[in-house]
Protein backbone atom coordinates (compact mmCIF):
# COMPACT_ATOMS: atom_id res chain seq x y z
CA UNK A 1 0.00 0.00 0.00
CA UNK A 2 2.84 2.39 0.90
CA UNK A 3 4.74 1.48 -2.29
CA UNK A 4 1.71 2.39 -4.47
CA UNK A 5 1.38 5.75 -2.72
CA UNK A 6 5.11 6.45 -3.15
CA UNK A 7 5.02 5.61 -6.87
CA UNK A 8 1.93 7.86 -7.32
CA UNK A 9 3.71 10.70 -5.54
CA UNK A 10 6.78 10.26 -7.68
CA UNK A 11 4.67 10.41 -10.78
CA UNK A 12 2.90 13.58 -9.69
CA UNK A 13 6.24 15.32 -9.08
CA UNK A 14 7.51 14.93 -12.69
CA UNK A 15 7.92 18.44 -14.13
CA UNK A 16 6.55 19.06 -17.62
CA UNK A 17 7.89 21.81 -19.86
CA UNK A 18 5.74 23.98 -22.05
CA UNK A 19 6.45 21.81 -25.05
CA UNK A 20 5.78 18.54 -23.29
CA UNK A 21 9.53 17.74 -22.88
CA UNK A 22 10.55 16.02 -19.74
CA UNK A 23 13.96 17.66 -19.72
CA UNK A 24 16.64 16.16 -17.54
CA UNK A 25 14.86 14.03 -15.04
CA UNK A 26 16.64 12.11 -12.30
CA UNK A 27 16.82 8.42 -12.93
CA UNK A 28 14.35 6.54 -10.83
CA UNK A 29 14.78 2.84 -10.53
CA UNK A 30 11.16 2.54 -9.41
CA UNK A 31 9.91 3.71 -12.82
CA UNK A 32 12.10 1.49 -14.94
CA UNK A 33 10.33 -1.69 -13.89
CA UNK A 34 6.61 -2.20 -13.72
CA UNK A 35 5.15 -4.98 -11.67
CA UNK A 36 2.33 -6.79 -13.43
CA UNK A 37 -0.90 -6.87 -11.55
CA UNK A 38 -1.82 -10.42 -10.63
CA UNK A 39 0.95 -11.95 -12.80
CA UNK A 40 1.63 -15.63 -12.26
CA UNK A 41 4.62 -16.27 -10.17
CA UNK A 42 3.84 -13.48 -7.72
CA UNK A 43 5.42 -10.18 -8.76
CA UNK A 44 7.79 -11.09 -11.57
CA UNK A 45 9.09 -7.87 -13.18
CA UNK A 46 8.00 -7.07 -16.73
CA UNK A 47 10.04 -5.31 -19.35
CA UNK A 48 10.35 -1.63 -18.82
CA UNK A 49 8.10 0.72 -20.73
CA UNK A 50 9.76 2.21 -23.83
CA UNK A 51 11.23 5.65 -23.53
CA UNK A 52 8.86 8.47 -24.42
CA UNK A 53 10.30 10.64 -27.22
CA UNK A 54 10.30 14.34 -26.72
CA UNK A 55 7.00 15.88 -27.77
CA UNK A 56 5.55 12.55 -29.03
CA UNK A 57 2.65 10.42 -27.89
CA UNK A 58 3.01 7.86 -25.21
CA UNK A 59 2.85 4.34 -26.73
CA UNK A 60 0.79 1.81 -24.86
CA UNK A 61 1.96 -1.77 -25.53
CA UNK A 62 -0.55 -4.61 -25.57
CA UNK A 63 -0.31 -6.85 -22.50
CA UNK A 64 0.97 -10.35 -22.93
CA UNK A 65 -1.77 -12.97 -22.36
CA UNK A 66 0.42 -14.87 -19.93
CA UNK A 67 0.63 -11.84 -17.63
CA UNK A 68 -3.14 -11.32 -17.47
CA UNK A 69 -5.46 -12.84 -14.85
CA UNK A 70 -7.22 -16.11 -15.62
CA UNK A 71 -10.62 -14.41 -15.89
CA UNK A 72 -9.39 -11.95 -18.55
CA UNK A 73 -7.70 -14.75 -20.50
CA UNK A 74 -10.98 -16.68 -20.65
CA UNK A 75 -12.85 -13.56 -21.79
CA UNK A 76 -10.36 -12.95 -24.62
CA UNK A 77 -10.33 -16.60 -25.75
CA UNK A 78 -14.05 -17.33 -25.46
CA UNK A 79 -15.42 -13.81 -25.85
CA UNK A 80 -18.87 -13.09 -27.21
CA UNK A 81 -19.42 -13.10 -30.96
CA UNK A 82 -20.25 -9.61 -32.19
CA UNK A 83 -22.73 -11.06 -34.63
CA UNK A 84 -24.66 -12.67 -31.75
CA UNK A 85 -24.58 -9.80 -29.27
CA UNK A 86 -27.82 -8.49 -27.87
CA UNK A 87 -29.24 -5.04 -27.21
CA UNK A 88 -30.80 -4.66 -23.78
CA UNK A 89 -33.41 -1.96 -23.67
CA UNK A 90 -33.47 -1.83 -19.87
CA UNK A 91 -29.78 -1.04 -19.42
CA UNK A 92 -27.32 -3.01 -17.36
CA UNK A 93 -28.90 -5.69 -15.28
CA UNK A 94 -32.26 -5.41 -17.07
CA UNK A 95 -34.57 -8.29 -17.77
CA UNK A 96 -34.36 -10.42 -20.87
CA UNK A 97 -37.66 -9.12 -22.20
CA UNK A 98 -36.03 -6.21 -24.00
CA UNK A 99 -33.23 -8.23 -25.58
CA UNK A 100 -33.10 -7.94 -29.34
CA UNK A 101 -30.63 -10.28 -31.07
CA UNK A 102 -28.52 -8.53 -33.65
CA UNK A 103 -28.99 -11.44 -36.01
CA UNK A 104 -32.66 -10.47 -36.32
CA UNK A 105 -31.72 -6.85 -37.02
CA UNK A 106 -29.31 -7.97 -39.73
CA UNK A 107 -32.07 -9.83 -41.53
CA UNK A 108 -34.75 -7.19 -41.00
CA UNK A 109 -36.00 -4.83 -43.68
CA UNK A 110 -34.62 -1.68 -42.01
CA UNK A 111 -31.47 -1.64 -44.08
CA UNK A 112 -32.75 -3.38 -47.18
CA UNK A 113 -32.20 -1.34 -50.33
CA UNK A 114 -35.25 -0.26 -52.25
CA UNK A 115 -35.80 -2.43 -55.29
CA UNK A 116 -34.99 -0.51 -58.41
CA UNK A 117 -37.75 -0.42 -61.05
CA UNK A 118 -37.16 -2.56 -64.09
CA UNK A 119 -35.54 -0.89 -67.02
CA UNK A 120 -38.39 -1.86 -69.35
CA UNK A 121 -40.94 -0.11 -67.10
CA UNK A 122 -38.98 3.15 -67.18
CA UNK A 123 -38.83 3.00 -70.96
CA UNK A 124 -42.58 2.45 -71.21
CA UNK A 125 -43.30 5.39 -68.89
CA UNK A 126 -40.88 7.59 -70.81
CA UNK A 127 -42.50 6.59 -74.09
CA UNK A 128 -45.97 7.44 -72.81
CA UNK A 129 -44.76 10.81 -71.52
CA UNK A 130 -43.15 11.63 -74.87
CA UNK A 131 -46.30 10.62 -76.72
CA UNK A 132 -48.50 12.83 -74.53
CA UNK A 133 -46.08 15.72 -74.96
CA UNK A 134 -46.27 15.35 -78.75
CA UNK A 135 -50.08 15.32 -78.62
CA UNK A 136 -50.16 18.49 -76.51
CA UNK A 137 -47.61 20.13 -78.80
CA UNK A 138 -49.62 19.35 -81.95
CA UNK A 139 -52.81 20.53 -80.27
CA UNK A 140 -51.17 23.82 -79.27
CA UNK A 141 -49.82 24.48 -82.76
CA UNK A 142 -53.16 23.64 -84.38
CA UNK A 143 -55.08 25.86 -81.92
CA UNK A 144 -52.71 28.76 -82.56
CA UNK A 145 -53.07 28.49 -86.34
CA UNK A 146 -56.87 28.20 -86.21
CA UNK A 147 -57.20 31.13 -83.80
CA UNK A 148 -54.99 33.26 -86.00
CA UNK A 149 -57.06 32.34 -89.07
CA UNK A 150 -60.35 33.05 -87.29
CA UNK A 151 -59.20 36.48 -86.10
CA UNK A 152 -57.94 37.37 -89.56
CA UNK A 153 -61.30 36.38 -91.06
CA UNK A 154 -63.24 38.43 -88.50
CA UNK A 155 -61.20 41.53 -89.28
CA UNK A 156 -61.33 40.95 -93.03
CA UNK A 157 -57.60 40.30 -93.47
CA UNK A 158 -57.64 36.60 -94.36
CA UNK A 159 -59.31 34.67 -97.16
CA UNK A 160 -62.04 32.13 -96.45
CA UNK A 161 -63.11 29.09 -98.45
CA UNK A 162 -66.85 29.33 -99.17
CA UNK A 163 -69.22 26.83 -100.78
CA UNK A 164 -72.20 29.04 -101.60
CA UNK A 165 -74.69 26.23 -102.25
CA UNK A 166 -73.78 24.31 -99.13
CA UNK A 167 -73.69 27.42 -96.95
CA UNK A 168 -77.19 28.35 -98.15
CA UNK A 169 -78.55 24.91 -97.26
CA UNK A 170 -76.95 25.03 -93.82
CA UNK A 171 -78.41 28.44 -93.07
CA UNK A 172 -81.83 27.26 -94.26
CA UNK A 173 -81.60 24.23 -91.96
CA UNK A 174 -80.84 26.43 -88.95
CA UNK A 175 -83.75 28.72 -89.75
CA UNK A 176 -86.08 25.72 -90.19
CA UNK A 177 -84.95 24.30 -86.86
CA UNK A 178 -85.75 27.57 -85.09
CA UNK A 179 -89.27 27.65 -86.60
CA UNK A 180 -89.93 24.01 -85.76
CA UNK A 181 -88.83 24.63 -82.19
CA UNK A 182 -91.42 27.40 -81.99
CA UNK A 183 -94.13 25.02 -83.31
CA UNK A 184 -93.03 22.38 -80.79
CA UNK A 185 -93.25 24.87 -77.92
CA UNK A 186 -96.77 25.95 -78.94
CA UNK A 187 -97.93 22.35 -79.37
CA UNK A 188 -96.71 21.51 -75.87
CA UNK A 189 -98.53 24.53 -74.48
CA UNK A 190 -101.72 23.41 -76.26
CA UNK A 191 -101.35 19.95 -74.79
CA UNK A 192 -100.94 21.29 -71.27
CA UNK A 193 -103.93 23.61 -71.54
CA UNK A 194 -106.15 20.98 -73.13
CA UNK A 195 -105.18 18.47 -70.46
CA UNK A 196 -106.30 20.96 -67.82
CA UNK A 197 -109.57 21.41 -69.73
CA UNK A 198 -110.18 17.67 -69.83
CA UNK A 199 -109.51 17.34 -66.11
CA UNK A 200 -111.91 20.19 -65.42
CA UNK A 201 -114.62 18.57 -67.56
CA UNK A 202 -114.11 15.29 -65.75
CA UNK A 203 -114.51 16.96 -62.35
CA UNK A 204 -117.55 18.90 -63.59
CA UNK A 205 -119.22 15.71 -64.86
CA UNK A 206 -118.72 14.05 -61.46
CA UNK A 207 -120.24 17.06 -59.73
CA UNK A 208 -123.31 16.99 -62.02
CA UNK A 209 -123.79 13.27 -61.46
CA UNK A 210 -123.66 13.73 -57.69
CA UNK A 211 -126.19 16.57 -57.77
CA UNK A 212 -128.53 14.59 -59.99
CA UNK A 213 -128.84 12.01 -57.24
CA UNK A 214 -129.29 14.53 -54.42
CA UNK A 215 -131.69 16.90 -56.22
CA UNK A 216 -134.85 15.04 -57.29
CA UNK A 217 -136.43 18.16 -58.79
CA UNK A 218 -133.39 18.72 -61.10
CA UNK A 219 -132.31 15.12 -61.56
CA UNK A 220 -132.97 15.03 -65.32
CA UNK A 221 -131.17 18.30 -66.10
CA UNK A 222 -128.11 17.40 -64.01
CA UNK A 223 -128.06 13.97 -65.65
CA UNK A 224 -127.96 15.44 -69.18
CA UNK A 225 -125.05 17.71 -68.34
CA UNK A 226 -123.15 14.93 -66.58
CA UNK A 227 -123.38 12.68 -69.64
CA UNK A 228 -122.32 15.52 -71.95
CA UNK A 229 -119.24 16.35 -69.87
CA UNK A 230 -118.22 12.72 -69.66
CA UNK A 231 -118.51 12.37 -73.44
CA UNK A 232 -116.44 15.51 -73.99
CA UNK A 233 -113.89 14.21 -71.51
CA UNK A 234 -113.61 10.92 -73.40
CA UNK A 235 -113.21 12.67 -76.75
CA UNK A 236 -110.70 15.04 -75.17
CA UNK A 237 -108.57 12.12 -74.00
CA UNK A 238 -108.63 10.75 -77.54
CA UNK A 239 -107.52 14.10 -78.93
CA UNK A 240 -104.80 14.33 -76.31
CA UNK A 241 -103.43 11.02 -77.54
CA UNK A 242 -103.23 12.36 -81.10
CA UNK A 243 -101.62 15.66 -80.02
CA UNK A 244 -99.10 13.88 -77.82
CA UNK A 245 -98.10 11.71 -80.77
CA UNK A 246 -97.68 14.85 -82.87
CA UNK A 247 -95.52 16.51 -80.21
CA UNK A 248 -93.34 13.40 -79.81
CA UNK A 249 -92.71 13.15 -83.54
CA UNK A 250 -91.80 16.84 -83.88
CA UNK A 251 -89.47 16.58 -80.89
CA UNK A 252 -87.65 13.63 -82.46
CA UNK A 253 -87.30 15.47 -85.75
CA UNK A 254 -85.99 18.68 -84.16
CA UNK A 255 -83.85 17.48 -81.27
CA UNK A 256 -82.44 14.29 -82.77
CA UNK A 257 -82.52 14.26 -86.56
CA UNK A 258 -81.79 17.94 -87.17
CA UNK A 259 -79.38 18.14 -84.24
CA UNK A 260 -77.37 15.20 -85.59
CA UNK A 261 -77.03 16.94 -88.94
CA UNK A 262 -75.99 20.18 -87.27
CA UNK A 263 -73.29 18.32 -85.30
CA UNK A 264 -71.84 17.15 -88.62
CA UNK A 265 -72.08 20.74 -89.86
CA UNK A 266 -70.03 21.92 -86.84
CA UNK A 267 -67.37 19.33 -87.62
CA UNK A 268 -67.36 20.52 -91.23
CA UNK A 269 -66.92 24.16 -90.18
CA UNK A 270 -64.01 23.22 -87.89
CA UNK A 271 -62.38 21.26 -90.72
CA UNK A 272 -62.90 24.24 -93.04
CA UNK A 273 -61.17 26.56 -90.56
CA UNK A 274 -58.21 24.18 -90.18
CA UNK A 275 -57.99 23.80 -93.95
CA UNK A 276 -57.84 27.57 -94.45
CA UNK A 277 -55.32 27.98 -91.62
CA UNK A 278 -52.87 25.44 -93.07
CA UNK A 279 -53.50 26.76 -96.59
CA UNK A 280 -52.51 30.25 -95.44
CA UNK A 281 -49.43 28.85 -93.70
CA UNK A 282 -48.40 27.02 -96.88
CA UNK A 283 -48.88 30.16 -98.97
CA UNK A 284 -46.71 32.21 -96.59
CA UNK A 285 -43.91 29.62 -96.68
CA UNK A 286 -44.10 29.41 -100.47
CA UNK A 287 -43.54 33.16 -100.75
CA UNK A 288 -40.46 33.06 -98.49
CA UNK A 289 -36.80 32.29 -99.34
CA UNK A 290 -35.93 28.77 -100.50
CA UNK A 291 -33.09 27.59 -98.26
CA UNK A 292 -32.57 24.12 -96.75
CA UNK A 293 -34.54 24.74 -93.56
CA UNK A 294 -37.39 26.44 -95.44
CA UNK A 295 -37.66 23.54 -97.87
CA UNK A 296 -38.03 21.08 -94.97
CA UNK A 297 -40.74 23.24 -93.38
CA UNK A 298 -42.42 23.61 -96.77
CA UNK A 299 -42.61 19.84 -97.25
CA UNK A 300 -44.08 19.40 -93.77
CA UNK A 301 -46.61 22.19 -94.39
CA UNK A 302 -47.57 20.63 -97.73
CA UNK A 303 -48.19 17.27 -96.05
CA UNK A 304 -50.32 18.81 -93.28
CA UNK A 305 -52.25 20.90 -95.80
CA UNK A 306 -53.08 17.82 -97.89
CA UNK A 307 -54.24 15.94 -94.81
CA UNK A 308 -56.60 18.73 -93.72
CA UNK A 309 -57.79 19.18 -97.29
CA UNK A 310 -58.86 15.52 -97.49
CA UNK A 311 -60.64 15.83 -94.13
CA UNK A 312 -62.43 18.99 -95.26
CA UNK A 313 -63.61 17.47 -98.53
CA UNK A 314 -64.85 14.31 -96.80
CA UNK A 315 -66.88 16.26 -94.24
CA UNK A 316 -68.28 18.52 -96.94
CA UNK A 317 -69.55 15.46 -98.79
CA UNK A 318 -71.01 14.04 -95.56
CA UNK A 319 -72.86 17.30 -94.85
CA UNK A 320 -74.32 17.41 -98.36
CA UNK A 321 -75.58 13.82 -98.06
CA UNK A 322 -77.07 14.38 -94.58
CA UNK A 323 -78.82 17.56 -95.68
CA UNK A 324 -80.39 15.70 -98.59
CA UNK A 325 -81.65 12.83 -96.45
CA UNK A 326 -82.84 15.22 -93.76
CA UNK A 327 -84.96 17.13 -96.25
CA UNK A 328 -86.57 13.93 -97.51
CA UNK A 329 -87.22 12.66 -93.99
CA UNK A 330 -88.61 16.00 -92.88
CA UNK A 331 -91.15 16.08 -95.73
CA UNK A 332 -92.28 12.51 -95.05
CA UNK A 333 -92.64 12.99 -91.29
CA UNK A 334 -94.36 16.36 -91.43
CA UNK A 335 -96.81 15.22 -94.12
CA UNK A 336 -98.01 12.44 -91.82
CA UNK A 337 -98.04 14.50 -88.62
CA UNK A 338 -99.83 17.51 -90.12
CA UNK A 339 -102.51 15.27 -91.58
CA UNK A 340 -103.00 13.60 -88.19
CA UNK A 341 -103.20 16.93 -86.37
CA UNK A 342 -105.73 18.35 -88.82
CA UNK A 343 -108.05 15.33 -88.85
CA UNK A 344 -107.99 14.94 -85.05
CA UNK A 345 -108.73 18.60 -84.33
CA UNK A 346 -111.48 18.76 -86.96
CA UNK A 347 -113.20 15.60 -85.73
CA UNK A 348 -113.07 16.68 -82.09
CA UNK A 349 -114.56 20.14 -82.53
CA UNK A 350 -117.10 18.79 -85.03
CA UNK A 351 -118.24 16.31 -82.40
CA UNK A 352 -117.60 13.38 -84.70
CA UNK A 353 -116.47 10.71 -82.29
CA UNK A 354 -116.28 7.96 -84.92
CA UNK A 355 -114.02 10.00 -87.22
CA UNK A 356 -111.76 10.86 -84.27
CA UNK A 357 -111.36 7.21 -83.36
CA UNK A 358 -110.78 6.31 -87.01
CA UNK A 359 -108.02 8.89 -87.22
CA UNK A 360 -106.16 7.27 -84.33
CA UNK A 361 -106.53 3.83 -85.90
CA UNK A 362 -105.23 5.17 -89.20
CA UNK A 363 -101.98 6.32 -87.59
CA UNK A 364 -101.69 3.32 -85.25
CA UNK A 365 -102.05 5.37 -82.06
CA UNK A 366 -103.01 3.37 -78.99
CA UNK A 367 -104.62 5.12 -76.05
CA UNK A 368 -104.05 4.12 -72.45
CA UNK A 369 -107.15 3.16 -70.55
CA UNK A 370 -107.76 5.32 -67.47
CA UNK A 371 -107.36 2.44 -64.99
CA UNK A 372 -104.47 0.73 -66.74
CA UNK A 373 -101.25 0.31 -64.80
CA UNK A 374 -97.95 1.54 -66.11
CA UNK A 375 -96.08 -1.20 -68.01
CA UNK A 376 -92.99 -2.67 -66.39
CA UNK A 377 -89.54 -1.76 -67.59
CA UNK A 378 -89.25 -5.19 -69.24
CA UNK A 379 -92.30 -4.44 -71.41
CA UNK A 380 -90.94 -1.02 -72.29
CA UNK A 381 -87.70 -2.59 -73.52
Amino acid sequence: MSEGIMSKAATMEIPISSNGDTGSLPEDDGLEQVWAWGAPGGGQPRAAWPQVPAGGPVPVPAPHPALLPQDLQQVMVSGPNLNETSIVSGGYGGTAEGIIPTSTIKGSGLHQPHPSPPVGGEEVVRGIAVEKFDIVKKWGINTYKCTKQLISERFGRGSRTVDLELETQIELLRETKRKYECVLQLARALTNHFYSLVQTQHALGDAFADLSQKSPELQEEFGYNAETQKLLCKNGETLLGAVNFFVSSINTLVNKTMEDTLMTVKQYETARLEYDAYRTDLEELSMGPRDASTLCRLDAAQSQFQSHKDKYEKLRADVAIKLKFLEENKIKVMHKQLLLFHNAISAYFAGNQQQLEQTLKQFNIKLKTPGAEKPSWLEEQ
